[in-house]
């Protein structure tokens, strides 16, 4: 899709050459060919080189750096540098500075630093991206535009205000509306005109009385931070009408509706920077959120670190071989580039010691050097073997930001209810069994799943409910949880009973929920063996339900508490399908006996087996399957092949039968023919 001037995986990162003296990038271009670099991302902070004062631009010396790399071979994905104003502009112009949460205007400095309904900053952006369109939209390195960088300050200024009260009178037309969809009544909060409403800052107490404000004023500024995107996209097109368009999104995070984001993309890009102790199924989850955000198309890793980073508690190194395999991890989750923050490590500031290729020493002779040199001659061979590959998941996963605000904002049940552990504990025993999954929004289309996982589910939009039914109607499996189908799209709750308008499809009423303390436990007592749940006692927590069945069967009931013997985990079969509720936090190892048996009854399965800690995830393109083994494991492993011939993409090797994997090891599987 974006591969038409480079036909192959994408291997580069973030070059700041404006920090360096030009002596020095003949020696980088030297570097970068030694490591098989073939794509450099740059300026991403040059606003203040690129434009010294108001009416003065010097575009010369980045003229001289676009032509010296494509005559060395590279291409460039080129950014528009606007994610840090120049002083000068900050100085002259007092709106372009943010407002923090707690009502106190922030002076000139760090990044992104600008209120993103400041009039003032959208002209200027736009005009720095229509000045580099037209000047470069020629140049035979321009390979890709990269607007801005990791978007996601907030503001609460008056021009924000300003702004809210128009966006709101949009999406409501009336203050009477307004006060009916907020329920303003409460605590007397009642507006007769729309110059009353103001920012829920720390300025007004604890936003989370107003549950429904804080949300509008989280969805009014990922809408306004995407104005300030779509500005400089709407130039960019203009001029480059042919020539891919993205924003690097730094990480899974709720500051922005991220579905909107990735519409809004010619190609969904992200930065991963997992800690050394992560557990390997939260960044492959991540990888596949960033894939479903263009409908399971490939998207770009437009930053990792090459092996420390600078800005966590503990900034360990990745041990040998780990870059490489986390590389190929992204890959085979739908990534059709492997890109670095930063190609030569900085010598001042607050990112000198975040990992780069080249390192401080400035040559080549380093372990980091060596390991990236080895990346990049395997992904030169790959060729365009991989590029545009898709997956083809069964499962999915509903993951959606409105909803982890929502759960995030609400006034209880528990201070540790935390909607994105839920959901990684819900993909972990998935991904532990080598099964696949899409991560999807409400919005997505259900019907190419067998199974559909929604946890904590807190939040129902219109129309998602009556989709759900269809689906299990038809014969798919969904499973939920505790505290799901509460309240509609503005935080006011659903009556008539919990789980709302899942109600009959899970064939349940929760009548209350208990909330357990951090030092409380309850079990789940299960009678008779269910697939791959034995009989027994499993331990739970946080939260219980207390439910009554209306339709449903229960597979497991609460051991203890006033409400032992009420059902804690229920099944509802719904026309071809079944609606599975978990009324509770149950120890991983139940929801893994869970998923296997509903996985083994649709027929879904890992495309091999291995020992625990390999990780296997296919692409498909055309009519081949190219089956990527990752070895997290600091020790070998082994696989099963069986009677069926591979051979492995990255050493030519014909393989069957049992077979060793190496500590953090690799393999890319492709049937012999």
């Amino acid at each position: 899709m974006i591969h038409s001037k480079l036909p192959k995986i994408w291997y580069g990162g973030d070059y700041n050459p404006d920090q360096w003296p030009e002596a020095i990038w003949q020696e980088d271009m030297r570097l970068f060919k030694e490591a098989g670099i073939n794509v450099v991302t740059l300026p991403v902070f040059s606003w203040a080189k690129l434009q010294p004062s108001e009416d003065v631009y010097q575009f010369e010396w980045l003229d001289k750096l676009l032509d010296l790399i494509a005559e060395n071979g590279i291409y460039a994905c080129l950014a528009t540098s606007t994610a840090a104003q120049p002083a000068w502009m900050s100085r002259k112009y007092d709106d372009i500075l943010p407002v923090d949460v707690d009502g106190r205007k922030r002076t000139h400095g760090s990044r992104t630093n600008f209120c993103p309904n400041s009039k003032t900053y959208r002209r200027f952006s736009r005009a720095l991206a229509a000045k580099l369109a037209e000047r470069y939209k020629e140049h035979p390195a321009l390979l890709i535009w990269h607007i801005n960088n990791e978007y996601g300050t907030h503001c609460y200024c008056n021009h924000c205000a300003e702004a809210f009260r128009v966006w709101l009178q949009a999406k409501f037309g009336t203050t009477e509306r307004l006060n009916a969809e907020w329920n303003m009544s409460f605590w007397g909060h009642t507006v007769y005109d729309w110059e009353d409403i103001v920012p829920p800052s720390n300025l007004n107490g604890d936003n989370r009385h107003f549950q429904p404000m804080a949300l509008d004023y989280k969805r009014f500024m990922s809408d306004s931070l995407l104005a300030c995107y779509k500005g400089e996209y709407e130039e960019l097109k203009r001029i480059t009408p042919d020539l891919p368009i993205t924003t690097n999104i730094w990480g899974l995070f709720n500051g922005l509706d991220l579905q909107k984001w990735g519409d809004a993309m010619d190609v969904v890009s992200w930065d991963s920077y997992p800690q050394m102790n992560e557990p390997m199924g939260n960044v492959a989850m991540r990888h596949d959120y960033m894939r479903g955000l263009k409908q399971g198309k490939p998207f770009m890793l437009m930053e990792q670190t090459p092996s420390q980073q600078n800005w966590q508690p503990y900034n360990s190194l990745k041990r040998p071989g780990v870059m490489r395999l986390w590389s190929y991890q992204a890959v085979a989750h739908g990534a059709d580039t492997v890109m670095f923050f930063q190609l030569r490590r900085s010598i001042g500031a607050c990112e000198k010691y975040h990992g780069a290729l080249i390192e401080h020493v400035g040559h080549e002779h380093t372990r980091v050097f060596r390991e990236c040199a080895q990346l990049g001659r395997e992904l030169e061979e790959l060729g365009d073997k991989l590029l545009d590959a898709t997956v083809q998941a069964e499962a999915a996963l509903l993951f959606d930001i409105d909803n982890w605000n929502a759960v995030e904002i609400t006034s209880g049940p528990s201070a540790d209810l935390n909607y994105l552990e839920q959901a990684q504990r819900y993909y972990k025993a998935f991904y532990d069994q080598n099964i696949q999954m899409d991560v999807i929004s409400p919005l997505s289309d259900f019907s190419k799943y067998k199974i559909v996982v929604a946890p904590v589910m807190y939040m129902l939009k219109p129309g998602v409910a009556e989709r759900i039914e269809a689906f299990v109607q038809a014969g798919g499996t969904f499973i939920t949880t505790f505290f799901s189908g509460i309240v509609n799209e503005n935080d006011l709750v659903t009556l008539g009973g919990y789980p709302g308008a899942l109600r009959k499809l899970l064939g349940v009423w929760v009548e209350e929920i208990d909330s357990l303390t951090p030092d409380m436990r309850n079990t789940i007592e299960v009678g008779e063996q269910f697939g791959h749940i034995a009989g027994g006692s499993y331990e739970c927590e946080l939260l219980c339900d207390l439910l009554h069945l209306e339709g449903a069967e229960a597979i497991g009931s609460y051991g203890s508490d006033f409400y032992a013997g009420m059902p804690a985990l229920t099944v509802n079969r719904y026309g071809e399908g079944e609606a599975y509720y978990v009324a509770t936090v149950p120890e991983q190892k139940l929801l893994s006996g869970l998923v296997q048996t509903l996985c083994e009854k649709h027929g879904i399965g890992a495309p091999l087996l291995a020992d625990a800690g390999v990780e296997m995830a296919q692409r498909h393109k055309g009519e081949e399957a190219y089956t990527f083994v990752l070895n997290h494991n600091p020790f070998e492993s082994k696989l099963e092949l069986g009677e069926v011939a591979y051979t492995d993409l990255l050493t030519s090797e014909h393989l069957s039968g049992t077979v060793s994997i190496e500590p953090y090891g690799v393999m890319i599987l492709q049937i012999s023919t």
